[in-house]
């Protein structure tokens, strides 16, 4: 039987909970249709398509993780203290949740990001955490960008069981994070020049 009250957030919802039991890859429109028991067409009512669909996943699976790292970087003291509990929650969500993590690893068109609660808080925090390091832009930016690229790959390569040496997984993901914060007090500045584009300071 069809189940009454097909929504787009009911369908959303469904969509990150299959995601994570089945694979990112596995969520499809004809999955989600069996799962609630309708026809492939009745979910047009309330998404556009996949592409829609997975826009909307990554809004509501950015929005979570980005709920538990506030949680987790709340009342810390800045710096190295903060980032070890951003780090820390932004990894537990991955490992956690991998259909969800996946999900928000899409690009999303800058408009709908710039219209989400979600993705500004994302933004706020984020920064925040950096700010205490002095960074500005563009180093703020190349600083996230170093950030996310190491605690993704990290989470990437530790839920596939890649890392094959007798060393501590925890172990070598604290010695990282004690890496990056040393890093992070020393970055390599750029100065701006009156007639040229930013050069590193040297």
């Amino acid at each position: 039987m069809p189940r009454a009250g097909l929504t787009p957030e009911r369908l959303v919802a469904a969509a990150v909970e299959l995601a994570d039991e089945a694979g990112y890859e596995g969520v499809t429109l004809s999955a989600l249709a069996r799962r609630f028991g309708v026809k492939d067409a009745s979910l047009y009512t309330h998404v556009r398509g996949l592409r829609d669909l997975r826009t909307r996943m990554a809004l509501l699976a950015g929005g979570e993780m980005i709920d538990r790292i506030a949680e987790a970087v709340e009342g810390r003291e800045p710096g190295k203290d903060t980032l070890t509990a951003f780090a820390s929650a932004y990894r537990s969500y991955a490992l956690e949740h991998p259909g969800r993590y996946a999900a928000t690893q899409i690009r999303i068109d800058q408009d709908l990001v710039a219209d989400s609660p979600a993705m500004r808080r994302t933004a706020d925090v984020t920064y925040g955490m950096l700010r205490a390091y002095d960074l500005t832009e563009p180093d703020l930016t190349d600083a996230v960008r170093l950030l996310r690229s190491t605690f993704h790959g990290y989470c990437a390569l530790e839920s596939t069981g890649a890392f094959g040496a007798p060393r501590d997984v925890q172990t070598s993901w604290d010695r990282a994070i004690d890496a990056l914060h040393v890093l992070l007090r020393n970055w390599p500045r750029e100065k701006r020049t009156p007639d040229g584009p930013a050069s590193p300071i040297r």
